[in-house]
């Protein structure tokens, strides 16, 4: 459990530090082609790296947006809910982001929402 963890982790880690950069390209190299992102507080799911590009460039490049992770509990092997905080040009928000990993350790699913 203690590697699931470091790798969940540093996915995690990585997914805040790109975002943060706003490093598009970053972020996508952490997501599977197929992966998908449901998002119910946009009400939309985006699809495979054009829709995760999408979803960067709008709500996270778009909105200035910083995160910073408030906690990490693994959920499973390959499952993690990030609990973060986000602040940008619609304010401040607090939110959770359920990661799921393939055996390599590149995003499949993220579910986002805020709190």
């Amino acid at each position: 459990m203690a590697k699931q963890r470091d790798t969940l982790r540093r996915t995690a880690d990585a997914l805040v530090a790109a975002t943060n950069a706003f490093d598009v390209e970053a972020v996508l190299a952490l997501f599977t082609p197929d992966a998908l992102i449901d998002d119910p507080s946009t009400g939309h799911s985006f699809v495979g790296h054009t829709g995760i590009r999408d979803y960067i460039e709008r709500y996270f490049v778009g909105y200035h947006t910083v995160t910073r992770a408030l906690s990490l509990d693994v959920l499973s092997d390959n499952h993690a809910r990030v609990r973060v905080d986000f602040t940008g040009d619609f304010g401040h928000e607090i939110g959770v982001l359920e990661l799921s990993l393939n055996a390599k350790g590149l995003i499949v699913r993220m579910n986002a929402d805020l709190e």
